[in-house]
């Protein structure tokens, strides 16, 4: 289902998530970056 109107937050929160770092090189080297901080996450 596609929403219309977002709130920024929730706008804010889909550009950041996981997974959008996933889709970019530079984002997969921030993944990679918090797993080996924090372990598994």
């Amino acid at each position: 289902m596609k929403l219309k109107i977002r709130n920024s937050k929730t706008k804010r929160a889909k550009k950041q998530g996981y997974r959008t770092r996933q889709k970019s090189a530079g984002g997969r080297k921030v993944n990679k970056r918090q797993r080996a901080r924090h372990g598994s996450f």
